[in-house]
Order: structure tokens, then sequence, then C-alpha cells
């Protein structure tokens, strides 16, 4: 049977591929968006969250506090990636968002597995018109090219076969059609290229469709199914040793450290009713990437908490940024 010797969550904010020196710069697009979205629901504009709240995070705010914050943040998905040396796992199973990459948005699954041999990453198209940070970021994100990742194509399949008996409607994807317009986003690349460390471990990817309503899953539907994710899994013939990541997150654009520490402190109590009383309102625009951590909340379900580190980041006076989530659990016999 295939065994779960690790479960891990991880932010992939750009902040995390970019050095302290460029936060100011990846900022500067928060003082001229009017999508940043608030825990209520709501997309707004810089001026209206000053006018709201004013800018409280002048300290937070400097590069000092950025230079700190992104050194932590490093040391801890280090830790991540020794996690992953020692528990040599023979596949990764990454949940992420697809944010219309592999699927168009048109077309897109409320979640989906991919059960093909080569998962290849899809390059960040026009460049030439995007702000300058996010050149260095498509190279952390594998998004520079189209990368091929191996895939693990036959525990992807069982996946999809043990879910459909248990009553669990899902996408597959086998192949990516035209990759040089299709392909895996930053959710996945990210995971690869920070924490295997060049070792080639074959991932399966499950994706979520957390960015397009009206098809997002409910939170407690996202724990449900990572249950039963766990229950496949055990049910596989061979005997692999599995790993399971949760990959983005938490809350963006606007940072929000109470909604962060309720997933993070329910996920570690295994508390599912805490987990599904969620407000889905606070769970859209980047914020909608705690869903992918719900998930694998279900599929860890019953493991040892190991550790967690999380950084509230305040890139702007007025408190737009991200918070930085970092997290581990061990088998419980372990």
């Amino acid at each position: 049977m295939a065994r779960i010797v690790l479960g891990l969550g991880l932010s992939h904010t750009p902040l995390l591929v970019l050095g302290p020196e460029r936060w100011a710069e990846r900022s500067e697009d928060d003082f001229v968006s009017k999508r940043l979205f608030f825990a209520d629901g709501r997309n707004v504009s810089y001026d209206t969250i000053v006018a709201e709240r004013g800018e409280p995070y002048m300290r937070e705010a400097t590069l000092e506090n950025f230079t700190r914050q992104y050194d932590d943040a490093q040391a801890a998905l280090d830790r991540l990636a020794d996690e992953i040396e020692a528990a040599a796992p023979d596949v990764v199973l990454i949940v992420g968002d697809d944010q219309g990459e592999l699927f168009a948005k048109d077309t897109m699954p409320a979640f989906a597995i991919y059960h093909g041999k080569d998962v290849v990453t899809h390059p960040w198209q026009n460049l030439d018109a995007e702000p300058n940070w996010r050149i260095p970021v498509t190279v952390g994100y594998m998004m520079d090219d189209a990368h091929v990742i191996p895939g693990h194509a036959e525990l992807g399949e069982h996946l999809i076969r043990g879910l459909i008996a248990r009553d669990v409607d899902v996408g597959m994807a086998s192949a990516v059609p035209e990759p040089e317009k299709r392909g895996f986003g930053h959710a996945y690349g990210f995971v690869v290229d920070r924490l295997f460390r060049g070792r080639e471990i074959p991932i399966v990817p499950l994706l979520l469709n957390t960015y397009f309503p009206p098809s997002t899953p409910r939170p407690a539907r996202c724990y449900d199914i990572g249950l039963k994710i766990a229950e496949a899994l055990a049910e596989y013939p061979d005997d692999l040793k599995v790993c399971v990541v949760a990959s983005g997150g938490l809350s963006h654009f606007v940072t929000d450290a109470d909604l962060d520490m309720r997933v993070i402190k329910g996920l570690f109590a295994d508390d599912r009713e805490v987990l599904a009383g969620i407000p889905e309102s606070s769970l859209f625009s980047g914020s909608s990437e705690i869903r992918n951590w719900l998930m694998v909340g279900g599929i860890v379900s019953g493991m040892k908490p190991a550790w967690y580190e999380y950084f509230p980041v305040y890139r702007t006076p007025a408190g737009t940024g991200v918070g930085l989530g970092f997290a581990a659990w061990h088998p419980a016999n372990g």
C-alpha cells in the first residue's frame, strides 16, 4: 500500500523568489490595483483601504523588516526541503490551484487529478508587458520554459478510480496539449524547484479550482475529499512512500493574520468544524489558495503535527501583502 510519510504546506508567493530589496517593487502593483481582496469579500483599491483604516503598518513595511522576514522564510523553506530529503518519498502529491494554466478559465473543473507520465510547466506569457519583477520569478516558478517533470501516471489513475468509487466526481487530464500554450503553473513548479534540490521525484498534481467561481469547492468539501484521498492511497497495491504538499496561500492580497492563524490552528488540531466554518467570503482571490491547505488537512488527518512557521508580511503601510505559512506533519507512529 502507499504510505504517507510526510505532509507539508507552504506559500509560493513571488516574494519567496525575489530578494527583499525587490519587495517594495512588488508592492508598486498594490498602489494601483483595484482588486485588493478583503476578507469580507470585497475587492477594493489601496485608497479605499487607507480611507477605512489608515496606514498602520509603517514600521513593518521597511527593508529592514523585509530582510528579516525573507531570511526567516528561506530558513523555513530549507527546513521543508530537509524534511523531503529525510523522508525520501517515492512520489509527491502536490495540491495546488490552476489559474488558467492547464485548463482554460471557461472550462475549469472544480477538482481534477493529472495522471500523465510527463508534467510540463507553462511558460509565462507576454513578459514584455509585465512588471520587471516577474522575469526572475519565472525561473523560480519553472515558468521560464516548458520544463518536464516526471509524473506518476499509475498512482494518479488509481486515485481517480478510488475517488469515483467514493462518490467524488473528479476531472482528469493525462497530457498537456500545446505545451507552448498550456501546462502547469507556479503552484507546482515552485515546490519542485525550491524543495527537491535537484532530485527527480515523480509528482501527481491535484488541481483545485480556487480562483474562478462558481465551481469553487466549499471548505468542508475540500477537507472531506482529502480524507477520501487518504483512503484511496491506502488501497494502492504497491509499496510507495508518499509526501503530500499544500502549495499556496495564505491570505493575500491584504494580509489577514487572524484568518491565517485560524487555518493553521484548525489544521494542527485536526478540527474539521473549525476548518469547515471558514467563511467562503474570505476565500477569494489569492486567499482562495487556503483551500489547498484544507484538502491536505484531510489527507494528513490523524498524522502528527510537527511544526509550523508563520510570518505576516505587510509590504505596504496599509497592510497589503501575504501571510507566509510553512508547516509539516509526520506519521503518527513515527
